[in-house]
């Protein structure tokens, strides 16, 4: 039997937001812990979000790039490309978190975001990100 992340790839693939839908729990609780505000719920938030995904990126493609199941959890890493209606590109990657019951999917965890192609090398980010106190010449006091 085809796990559900393999099966949501295939429903992604067919730009088939009814048969992705289908596969969600109606009381789904859907969380991006680094995005809270986006949290919901419902298997017709699910429908609503996916139509307007393949309306959005027409030629949308889903790549299952790794997955695992534990118990009724499933953990995949995905890829997902294609070109906005504009003809600007789209691309985002990520790890998604489900958790399954009864063949349906009743939790998700979402840790799925764009692709930066252009962004800083690991020097500027950690720089950006963790702030380390800049290092400072001999004999010269540290800034206060």
């Amino acid at each position: 039997m085809r796990s559900m992340v393999e099966r949501l790839v295939d429903a992604q693939n067919a730009h088939d937001a009814g048969r992705f839908a289908a596969h969600f729990a109606e009381g789904y609780a859907s969380v991006q812990p680094v995005h809270p505000g986006r949290a919901f719920r419902g298997r017709a938030q699910v429908l609503a979000n996916w139509t307007s995904v393949f309306q959005g990126v027409p030629d949308f493609r889903a790549e299952l790039l790794a997955s695992c199941t534990d118990g009724e959890t499933e953990w995949a890493e995905v890829d997902w490309q294609g070109h906005h209606v504009d003809g600007s590109g789209f691309a985002m990657r990520g790890v998604i978190v489900l958790v399954v019951r009864d063949d349906l999917i009743a939790e998700g965890r979402l840790y799925v975001e764009p692709v930066d192609v252009d962004g800083d090398d690991i020097d500027a980010a950690v720089e950006e990100l963790y702030r380390p106190p800049r290092e400072q010449p001999p004999g010269e006091a540290p800034d206060e």
